[in-house]
């Protein structure tokens, strides 16, 4: 039989179980849509790469040239499917500030960007309710392989579900990089520099630091059932992982189009409905909000344009409600048809990093934040994609996203700051974004500064 290969397995929805089955093979992979939450729709799991890239600071331009390699030779694949082999990993912020000419700044720990480039995949489509193993071939070891791949996953799909048990261990403590009064500082810069108007909107975050010595996979079936999203992810590159629960699209490319979908507002859930509702309606009406949500519109606009056919980039949704386990969301979406001559890697290369987790303008808003937060981003408010060897692309904003190292555990949380917002709100609004990393851990950062705002 020529390859492709589709092998279809009987559908099984708790993509943990097929997961349980794929994790101690190299480098795997689980792009998650919590059983297709919140508009998600697909479950993507592979491993075992036949190669595996990660790229340091001063190898930005290599990034790009990697990923136009992974779409240089089209493979054939189902259209109906979101992904049928090629690239899989994330682009960390930093290489955003390299890609965006900023000089390098504040160590990280991580490779700037990582990758593997995946031969087959499990598809989940939770709509449909079908499950399917494709694989392109390209890899010999997948050829001789592929038998057995294909019983694995058959006997998976008949496995019990996945039980989420509650942790029985905590952290010592948090640290974060901007207790409230470093916090309160920083804010009293940036309101400068909105008054002098060097920017209009700018993104300040944390980092929560914490150690806790339990095994990745826990922690990502912990903090899943704290906060299913979208766009959850789990990545395991050996020495580190990435635990995503982000509800935030960034750039997807199908068929020549492309859209994103900025996030900015935000409100906490409340366990009482009739505060929660009101809290909803409080976002949905809230002009400083909306004013946020439509400068990163605007940027995203003005990003898309570089490789759009003029005319065509369109605002479909403009400040839709989206409510996930923790917070209320202020969503939006921005579409365009992308211009002849430019492809995937063009799009990456204009929009990166997100604007709705820098600011605007975007330059000037990232020397800000290199000057007043005091540590990196990492992967936080980088990507998190899939590259299809069809030139196909799926990414999400590396927000809500965990790095483990060890015990070292890593957790960023932020927003973004106008001439109107209020410090100790928006120092608040962070905590609420980070509330299931507390939970987590079992342990919150001490002091902070109480907001006004309901809270759940």
């Amino acid at each position: 039989m020529s390859w492709p290969k589709y092998h279809p397995l009987p559908y099984q929805p708790d993509g943990g179980v097929w997961f349980a089955a794929l994790r101690a093979l190299d480098c795997p992979v689980w792009l998650d849509s919590a059983g297709g939450i919140g508009g998600g729709r697909y479950d993507i799991l592979t491993a075992e790469p036949h190669r595996c890239l990660r790229f340091a600071w001063d190898e930005a331009d290599a990034v790009a040239s990697a990923l136009r390699e992974v779409i240089a030779q089209p493979a054939g694949g189902d259209p109906a499917l979101p992904f049928a082999g090629g690239a899989v990993g994330y682009l960390g912020y930093e290489l955003g500030r390299a890609w965006q000419g900023l000089p390098r700044h504040h160590a990280h720990d991580l490779p700037v960007a990582a990758f593997g480039l995946y031969d087959w995949a499990l598809i989940l489509d939770h709509r449909l309710q079908r499950a399917v193993l494709v694989g392109q071939g390209r890899d010999p070891a997948l050829r001789r392989r592929w038998d057995a791949l294909c019983r694995t996953l058959e006997q998976a799909a008949s496995a019990a579900p996945v039980e989420d048990v509650a942790s029985q261990e905590s952290a010592a403590g948090v640290a974060d990089s901007l207790p409230w009064p470093a916090y309160e500082a920083a804010f009293a810069r940036v309101e400068h520099y909105l008054r002098e108007g060097d920017c209009y909107q700018i993104n300040l975050t944390h980092r929560f630091e914490a150690e806790l010595a339990v095994p990745a996979w826990s922690l990502y079936r912990r903090l899943r059932a704290l906060s299913p999203a979208p766009f959850g992810a789990f990545l395991d590159f050996g020495d580190f992982q990435l635990l995503s629960n982000s509800p935030e699209q960034f750039l997807s490319l199908r068929d020549g189009v492309v859209n994103t979908r900025p996030i900015k507002g935000t409100r906490p859930r409340h366990g009482d409905v009739a505060l929660d509702t009101q809290l909803r309606a409080d976002l949905l009406a809230s002009d400083k909000d909306r004013a946020e949500n439509l400068m990163i519109v605007d940027l995203l606009r003005n990003d898309l344009g570089r490789v759009c056919v003029p005319g065509s980039i369109e605002v479909p949704e403009l400040f839709r409600v989206e409510s996930f386990a923790r917070v209320h969301h202020l969503v939006s979406r921005v579409r365009g048809r992308l211009a002849a001559g430019y492809d995937a890697v063009d799009l990456l290369r204009a929009g990166f990093p997100g604007g709705s987790i820098t600011g605007a303008p975007k330059r000037r808003a990232m020397e800000i934040i290199d000057e007043l937060e005091p540590v990196s981003r990492e992967a936080y408010c980088g990507s998190l994609f899939h590259l299809g060897f069809d030139g196909r692309l799926e990414s999400s904003i590396a927000i809500r996203t965990l790095v483990r190292q060890g015990a070292r555990l890593r957790y960023w949380a932020g927003g973004g700051l106008v001439i109107d917002s209020r410090a100790t709100e928006e120092f608040q609004e962070s905590l609420d974004k980070a509330a299931a990393f507390f939970e987590l851990v079992g342990v919150r950062p001490e002091g902070g500064q109480p907001s006004s705002r309901m809270r759940s």
